[in-house]
């Protein structure tokens, strides 16, 4: 398996192809996929999703793909390494945390995104402007950010069907999309907003999501939380103060106990 390595961490590629070019490969960075026109294939992980003009794809670390091109595609390439070097650009607002959600949620969403005809107009224009600051990205790197972090709201708000994928159902790709959506609000992480949410009682809560993935709810909360927080303290990007503030926590100790 081929692997390629960005060492940039923001780059845009904006190329037309009728035959594509690379081998099924993997990379060390994201891929935000825009295509801009043409018909075809994209075999993600082995699985093939039919493409044409509008379609999005968001693509991280590990994960191995290759088009399948029918008709000519201009491909544009939003490709970016550590997110968290952006905390100055992004803040701690919810356009962040839309992106933060989609990286971690992406293999629900690797058939691609639905988005309403609106939202394809805006998506296009958007994209498009990114195309227009290739050229030099590096003097352009802080708009182009945010055009992704606008990118990443529409695509938040349009998220596709969930399906069954192989080892989960569909209710429990459901649960934990919104595990992830909510993990910086802890009122909505509790047993009975989880259930009203899912048409359950609070007590069915906890034995339901444990036998379905072998952990308790607690702790795959704990663990994802303690996840999103290292990734914070390692990018020396955010303090603890601001941590607590982000995640609903009640002062920087409780940040330091989930930590150790």
């Amino acid at each position: 398996m081929k692997r390629y390595h960005q060492y940039q961490p923001l780059l845009v590629s904006d190329f037309e192809a009728d035959q594509w070019q690379h081998p099924e490969h993997n990379h060390n960075h994201y891929e935000l996929i825009y295509i801009k026109k043409g018909r075809g294939a994209h075999v993600i992980n082995q699985l093939s999703q039919r493409y044409q003009a509008g379609s999005i794809f968001l693509l991280g670390p590990d994960d191995e793909h290759y088009f399948d091109i029918s008709s000519p595609t201009r491909f544009i390439y939003l490709k970016f390494t550590d997110p968290y070097r952006y905390k100055e650009i992004s803040g701690t607002g919810r356009n962040w945390q839309h992106l933060e959600y989609l990286i971690k949620s992406r293999e629900t969403h690797l058939a691609g995104y639905q988005l309403s005809a609106e939202d394809r107009r805006i998506a296009g224009h958007l994209f498009d402007t990114v195309a227009t600051m290739k050229h030099d990205t590096t003097h352009n790197e802080q708009l182009i950010w945010l055009q992704l972090l606008a990118i990443a709201t529409i695509l938040q708000r349009n998220m596709p069907e969930l399906k069954e994928l192989p080892g989960r159902s569909q209710d429990m790709q459901a649960m934990y999309c919104y595990l992830h959506k909510n993990i910086y609000s802890p009122e909505q992480l509790r047993a009975p907003a989880i259930a009203a949410q899912f048409n359950m009682t609070a007590d069915y809560v906890g034995p339901y999501f444990k036998r379905n993935t072998g952990t308790t709810l607690r702790d795959y909360i704990q663990d994802y939380r303690k996840a999103l927080i290292n990734q914070r303290l390692a990018s020396k990007q955010y303090s603890l103060k601001e941590i607590a503030a982000e995640f609903g926590l009640t002062d920087e100790s409780h940040v330091k106990k989930l930590v150790s």
